[in-house]
């Protein structure tokens, strides 16, 4: 905690900053716990006059409303806290809110930066003039105990009206990412040298020097967030510590506290107080409960106790496992038995060796207040200098009547909204069952800030200029040349196979294409009548390499033996008898520059196209929203698998992150060998070019079940798709486009020239009065 006072910051002009005015309107009092608001705004308040506008207090039922207003002595921030009378109806309290803050504000030069840690200070705030607004979600406050029903759809609100939303981990970002284009993760941060006194031998605080050790302690509010019983059940298998609760109880009653001889509560302290109190204990604790209130908490405790050099004890928090779980002195343990074995091992590293902080160290050493701080300025400022972009976000589509219902935000459906929106002024309403859009070339930074392809690598490679020049009119592109490697006898060789692979397989020297050719020729074997995958490639380089490079890959990606698909799934990969060692011949090789996502938040991004997501179109099928649907989904779907399900082969990605600049030479490393359980591994910062100190890799696992990626090429396959094709040509209201609505295979580029495909035809439709031009608008949403 701080104190505060209205003398002003010496040296410091109060009213003129060459930034506008921030105005940040926070749940948490400035003299509560000095935490992420305080430490942010007192760093905002040294080149901008920042009001922090609190909760409200109460007053007497015969009080008027009022304002208190000081300045804080050590940062500047002026905090501004509202009475009001107790009784007030919602509506009442609303208007006096808004009337308070219009005469606090009428004195301020604005237009202002609104910083809101909390929607429910909306209502009263939205009509404020605004240079940007920012959405710190510092927590999911719907968890949280009391939390009012109106928090969400003003959170929906207040999203919407938004910037630049920041998170308060990544447990949190991984929650809210769909749901804003300009979104991101800031964890818990440290002081690292406030926090690091706790490591020199001190004085005791006088209401701590009494406890005997050995002391187990925790510092923070003590909320519903705490498992009380965990708490207990430790001090009571150890009778011998003392477990020290430093903070102020909130939102529980003191009386339901467990109550044992060796658990002591001191209370609230001023944030300089606490290394002082924690150079006295032996382990750090946090006894969270697992529930509702915790699932996306970042606690900044974790890295201030590290920082304090004692080693740490945590129920299993998913943001403290994700960022801390890799030092040994972090001990993640669930339920009585193992937390309490965890204390003692912690309390065993306290006593002896202290190499352990070097780890710690070198994992805190970028952790800083001042960096996150300097991060969410730059941020901010470039989304106060570039319009925020983006598709528009509903959270239901309500009564409104589109033109056209999209189902799929991939390249087919993102690409006929687009032309629709552009070039008929039609309104489209975009659906996805996932919680975002991009389809399968959704591209996120992941947590070790990489750019990464969330359903494996997209490359994107076409020798259209048409389908490029449209593309363009939504990204700027990087030059991008695929190379892939396959890793064979040990060995890692290009793929498609070219001269370079036979020569490093086999010992040779081949110095000509003719010279390769003729070799290949003589391993190959004569195939009567070429029908199968298998077929294509002995016919051409013989059964060895068929065994090395395709059998095996085929088996696992297919979940059949190449002799059992049709002869177009091999016949996609060359065999070259030069040195061309990339994996593509087409004229253009790009790769979007900020990539896919912005490229398809670009696409959507007009004031017809409505986008909502985490929706399953058999959800809606019956509301009449549009005239027409664009489908993009499973064909065998849409007609609820009349004639049976379409055969899919499916895939499960792992991704991780590793402490070193480069994994592999190339982007792609193919894995042929049966026995090795992925096909590939792929290093995404060949295909992004980012500069990064850590990398970010995949494994692909071929799978029968998940997501439907592939198409299974047999005959059989299109036999049944055949039926579904026939009952599509009788539904004229729907145009089904893309691989799953036509049960093929296609690259990205022939994705979007068949959607530019379908828009003319629709277009040729429209001129002629098959399709509707404008259905009746229904204006109840607006």
């Amino acid at each position: 905690m701080q104190d505060s006072s209205t003398a002003p910051v010496p040296g410091r002009n109060n009213t003129l900053f060459p930034q506008p005015t921030l105005i940040c309107f926070s749940h948490l009092r400035w003299n509560f716990v000095f935490q992420r608001p305080q430490h942010l705004m007192s760093r905002f308040a040294r080149d901008r006059r920042v009001i922090y506008w609190e909760e409200p207090e109460k007053a007497a039922t015969d009080k008027e409303p009022a304002l208190s207003v000081r300045t804080c002595p050590r940062s500047g921030v002026v905090i501004a806290t509202p009475s009001l009378p107790q009784g007030l109806d919602e509506a009442a309290r609303e208007a006096a809110l808004k009337g308070l803050l219009d005469t606090f504000l009428a004195d301020e030069k604005g237009p202002f930066t609104r910083w809101y840690y909390t929607p429910m200070m909306l209502p009263f705030s939205r009509h404020i003039a605004a240079a940007g607004t920012v959405y710190d979600c510092m927590d999911e406050l719907a968890n949280f105990r009391f939390a009012p029903p109106r928090l969400l759809p003003l959170e929906s609100e207040l999203l919407a009206l938004a910037d630049i939303v920041f998170t308060g981990g990544y447990s949190l970002y991984e929650a809210k990412k769909h749901r804003h284009p300009n979104i991101h993760p800031f964890p818990s941060s440290v002081d690292r040298a406030h926090f690091a006194k706790a490591r020199a031998t001190g004085e005791d605080p006088v209401d701590q020097r009494v406890i005997p050790g050995p002391r187990l302690g925790f510092y923070g509010v003590v909320d519903e967030r705490m498992d009380m019983e965990l708490l207990a059940a430790v001090a009571d298998t150890h009778r011998d510590w003392s477990l020290i609760i430093v903070g102020p109880v909130v939102k529980i009653e003191p009386a339901d506290l467990p109550r044992r001889p060796n658990i002591h509560y001191l209370g609230g302290k001023a944030y300089e107080d606490l290394p002082a109190y924690l150079g006295g204990w032996d382990v750090a604790l946090m006894p969270f409960a697992l529930n509702e209130s915790t699932t996306f908490i970042s606690p900044t405790k974790t890295p201030e106790y590290l920082a304090g050099g004692r080693p740490v004890v945590s129920t299993r928090i998913a943001d403290v496992a994700r960022h801390y779980g890799d030092l040994e002195a972090v001990f993640i343990a669930d339920g009585a038995e193992a937390f309490t074995k965890a204390c003692e091992q912690a309390l065993a590293m306290a006593h002896g060796s202290d190499d352990w902080l070097q780890d710690v160290d070198a994992k805190l050493a970028h952790l800083s207040w001042d960096t996150t701080f300097a991060r969410m300025a730059g941020l901010l400022d470039a989304a106060r200098a570039t319009p925020l972009r983006g598709p528009r976000l509903v959270a239901n589509p309500g009564a409104r009547k589109y033109d056209y219902l999209v189902v799929g935000a991939g390249f087919a459906g993102s690409v006929l909204a687009e032309r629709l929106a552009s070039q008929h002024d039609a309104h489209v309403l975009v659906i996805d069952k996932r919680p975002h859009i991009a389809g399968n070339a959704y591209d996120h930074l992941d947590e070790a800030g990489i750019l990464i392809h969330q359903y494996g690598p997209h490359i994107f490679h076409t020798n259209s200029d048409e389908i490029v020049a449209y593309l363009s009119k939504f990204t700027q592109w990087r030059p991008y040349e695929h190379r892939v490697l396959a890793n064979v006898r040990d060995q890692l060789v290009p793929i498609p196979i070219n001269r370079t692979t036979l020569n490093r397989l086999f010992g040779l020297s081949l110095r000509t294409d003719e010279e390769a050719a003729a070799y290949l020729a003589s391993r190959a074997e004569p195939v009567d009548e070429i029908r199968t995958s298998e077929d294509v490639v002995v016919s051409a380089v013989g059964r060895e390499l068929y065994e090395l490079f395709f059998q095996g890959y085929t088996r696992k990606q297919w979940g059949l033996d190449p002799s059992e698909l049709d002869k177009s799934v091999t016949a996609r990969v060359p065999t070259r008898t030069n040195t061309d060692d990339r994996y593509f011949g087409d004229k253009h090789q790009i790769m979007p520059a900020d990539g896919y996502t912005a490229m398809f938040e670009r696409m959507l991004d007009h004031p017809n196209i409505d986008v909502l997501l985490g929706t399953d179109y058999r959800d809606l099928r019956d509301e009449g929203i549009a005239n027409h649907v664009i489908y993009t989904g499973p064909i065998d779907e849409y007609f609820d698998w009349r004639y049976g399900k379409l055969p899919y082969r499916s895939l499960r990605f792992r991704h991780e992150s590793r402490d070193l600049e480069q994994f592999q030479p190339v982007a792609v490393v193919n894995y042929p060998a049966p026995q090795v359980p992925y096909t590939r591994i792929t290093e995404y910062k060949h295909l992004t070019g980012q500069q990064h100190p850590r990398t970010s890799i995949t494994y692909e696992y071929p799978s029968a079940e998940g997501d439907p990626y592939y198409p299974i090429p047999r005959a059989e396959n299109q036999a049944l798709y055949k039926k579904y094709e026939a009952r599509a040509l009788g539904t004229p209201d729907v145009t089904f486009v893309g691989r799953l609505a036509t049960y093929r295979y296609y690259n990205m580029d022939q994705v979007v020239g068949q959607a530019l495909a379908a828009f003319r035809r629709i277009d040729a439709q429209r001129k002629v009065g098959k399709i509707a031009r404008r259905p009746a608008w229904t204006e109840a949403a607006e």
